[in-house]
């Protein structure tokens, strides 16, 4: 099975390292200076789980790219899923599965869109990795697994082949049949971790050394899988029992990776993970006091992006 993975990043250079190490036909599509830096350095992962560095790993531009693949691997962000459907589009034939590993909803509606709803499958991951200076993926936490299945359900062939193919890799890797419930419940999870950690700019810990915080978050955690609830997606009670117990962690220094790139001034997914799940909340239900706190949230991002894109707006204008 030849594989495409769209970017050489934290999470597709990890995936994508981890199935090259395992002898898998991998190509990354990169743009022109990662792929540089991967003709010279190799793909290097530091991980808990082993390190690794593969020498010259092939890749391909999106100018150079005509071949078509038979699984496109997509873990770009939310705000670049334009950029990259425009790369990878030449690799999509008729018999090729996208597996699309970003968080929230919207990016299955604009990629069925696209390729049409029978070659996107739902996905997710689970990994907590950054790249650093010089191009190296780190893998800081033991966490790494991918879940995918068929959007309509049920166990076809094409998901046993494709897990066939990723299997044996180091990384978890399971096939299911209800995918997109189980988006659902990571979305409910993320939105309420990044909602409160990016609201208060403090980890769960801090944000729970009172009982007005662990209150925020359990009520966070409320509006979030009500928005599930009226989608037709109720999130099953030991998941919501557990996000409970790990969101009110008293000593707990999670954050998530909104909140970090918050921090270092970076784009964020403001629209994809909180606006949108807001949005589908209040079509059901439209009233000015619903969501307060998912409101509150999105006010905030907003308030983030408009201050950062007037920074970026006075220094490029500070370059001319």
């Amino acid at each position: 099975m030849k594989i495409l993975v769209v970017g050489a990043g934290a999470v597709g250079g990890y995936f994508g390292g981890r199935l090259l190490q395992a002898g898998r036909d991998v190509t990354f599509l990169v743009r022109p200076r990662r792929a540089a830096e991967l003709a010279k350095s190799g793909l290097v992962i530091k991980s808990p789980a082993g390190e690794a560095t593969l020498p010259a790993p092939r890749t391909v531009s999106a100018k150079t790219l005509n071949e078509i693949f038979d699984l496109v691997l997509l873990s770009c962000k939310a705000y670049d899923l334009q950029d990259a459907i425009v790369s990878f589009a030449a690799a999509v034939g008729a018999e090729t599965a996208v597996l699309p590993l970003l968080n929230g909803m919207r990016h299955l509606e604009v990629l069925e869109s696209t390729f049409g709803g029978t070659k996107v499958l739902g996905g997710q991951c689970v990994i907590s990795a950054t790249l650093d200076q010089n191009g190296t993926v780190i893998h800081s936490v033991p966490l790494h697994s991918i879940t995918f299945g068929e959007r309509k359900g049920g166990m076809t062939e094409r998901i046993g082949a494709i897990l066939s193919t990723l299997q044996g890799a180091l990384f978890e890797v399971s096939a299911s049949e209800r995918i997109l419930l189980e988006m659902w419940e990571k979305w409910v999870f993320l939105a309420s971790l990044a909602g409160g950690t990016t609201l208060m700019r403090a980890t769960i810990g801090d944000v729970c050394t009172t009982s007005e915080g662990r209150g925020f978050l359990l009520d966070l955690i409320e509006e979030c899988h009500r928005i599930a609830a009226l989608e037709g997606f109720q999130p099953r009670a030991s998941l919501l029992e557990k996000m409970r117990a790990q969101l009110t962690e008293t000593n707990s220094p999670l954050t998530a990776s909104m909140y970090r790139d918050m921090e270092r001034n970076a784009l964020i997914e403001a629209d994809h993970i909180i606006g949108d799940l807001l949005g589908r909340g209040l079509m059901h239900r439209g009233g000015d006091r619903d969501f307060p706190l998912l409101r509150l949230v999105y006010a905030n991002l907003k308030a983030y992006e408009n201050k950062r894109a007037r920074a970026v707006s006075v220094r490029t204008k500070g370059k001319d």
